[in-house]
């Protein structure tokens, strides 16, 4: 029985701020969960070395599901991006111990690989639309076969999606809140023409994807949704806020836009009628936000009953940990669909080296024990925490909007 002896909490920003969780045992072997919640990082930090820390020494690192219900349940206060991003990174950690003292990879402890490797998409976006065709072609020119489309709007000074740098997007972007303008009706007549410039230049032969990032009432993502089914995307993201999880069926009346969303949900609960009542096709639930491995998959077993597949969110706000997590999750479920993946900044990869990889479209966890990531603590301690969060939204009136 390998013994929990000590856990502690690394905060580094090599580019941008990553909070990990390294739990060590008897057997003198350690584990790594991400715990980043974007913008609210040392909420997480302190919840893990205050309440959760202290309660694991001395426990058998072998029992990570009564570890996670130890943490869910025991709290009483359940459920919240706080909570779960910090239970999700012990049980990323006791999987990486797990499959590590069995001398296999974790997708090994999953059930085995249901297939070669792990779709993924990559960002391509740019002021203009010339400027995301463009970027586009370059993704297709590396092996992409699914990229995600973002343009800025005409009229708007700022556009979510549009970075800049062309391959690096960061949107926790300052010390204070950036405050951003933003016009739906603007937006909904850019949209269009984007993708009819990406069919005449990609070809019908690369899946197509946009992120609406929860901006518009159900009936202008049906509008949205139906002017954008010539173009045969592969999903319509975050179309809508999903806290009311019966919007989406007046979606589903006026389109048949397949709908993503779910990269901000941290339970199963957040989308329990949504995939009962099939309102989404994919849902973007990720390892470091909704409870780690051990949750993520029943979710991913729920979702499989109705014909819902799994596109994990993966942009660079998760740490290669989670990234090799998400790779291994994906690559042992059955209804998985597509992995989001923004490369990380050479900073950050030399903090995180990993064995993951990249090759014709496709992600693969790699073939090392346990997740194939680790941590080079004597330089992580050399990029000191800075606080950023992410912008805000107003409307062109200076009402406060979604983000």
């Amino acid at each position: 029985m390998p013994k929990i002896t000590a856990a502690k909490v690394i905060v580094t920003s090599p580019g941008r701020n990553f909070v990990t969780l390294k739990i060590e045992t008897d057997e003198g072997v350690y584990g790594l969960g991400d715990a980043t919640l974007n913008g609210r990082e040392l909420a997480v930090a302190a919840y893990l070395n205050d309440h959760v820390v202290p309660c694991l020494i001395g426990r058998d690192a072998h029992r990570i599901e009564d570890v996670w219900q130890f943490l869910y349940r025991g709290a009483y206060w359940r459920r919240g991006p706080v909570t779960m991003s910090a239970i999700a990174a012990v049980d990323t950690a006791l999987w990486d111990i797990k499959g590590k003292l069995a001398g296999l990879p974790v997708y090994q402890l999953l059930g085995g690989a249901c297939r070669e490797g792990c779709m993924v998409y990559g960002h391509a976006n740019g002021k203009t639309i010339e400027e995301t065709i463009d970027n586009a072609l370059h993704y297709q020119e590396l092996g992409y076969k699914a990229i995600r489309l973002q343009s800025g709007v005409p009229g708007l000074n700022s556009t979510y999606g549009v970075s800049k740098d062309r391959y690096f997007y960061e949107p926790a972007d300052a010390d204070l809140p950036t405050e951003n303008v933003w016009s739906t009706s603007k937006y909904m007549r850019s949209v269009p023409p984007l993708f009819d410039a990406a069919r005449d230049a990609l070809g019908w032969d690369v899946h197509l994807l946009h992120d609406v990032h929860h901006r518009l009432t159900p009936i202008e993502a049906g509008r949205l949704g139906r002017d954008l089914e010539p173009y045969r995307l592969f999903w319509m993201e975050d179309a809508t806020p999903a806290e009311g999880q019966a919007n989406f069926r007046l979606i589903r009346q006026h389109t048949t836009t397949p709908l993503a969303v779910g990269e901000i949900f941290n339970s199963i609960w957040d989308a329990k009628q949504l995939i009962e009542e099939q309102l989404i096709d994919y849902i973007r639930a990720t390892v470091v936000h909704a409870g780690g491995i051990s949750h993520l998959r029943k979710l991913a077993s729920f979702a499989d009953l109705y014909n819902v597949r799994t596109g994990c969110h993966g942009a660079t706000d998760l740490s290669p940990v989670c990234m090799a997590a998400a790779l291994h999750f994906g690559l042992s479920t059955t209804n998985f669909g597509i992995q989001e993946y923004m490369r990380h900044t050479e900073e950050t990869d030399a903090v995180f080296p990993h064995h993951y990889r990249f090759a014709d479209g496709l992600m693969h966890p790699g073939d090392a024990p346990g997740l194939g990531v680790d941590i080079d603590e004597e330089l992580a301690a050399k990029y000191e925490y800075k606080r950023a969060y992410l912008p805000v939204n107003r409307l062109e009136d200076g009402t406060m909007f979604h983000w």
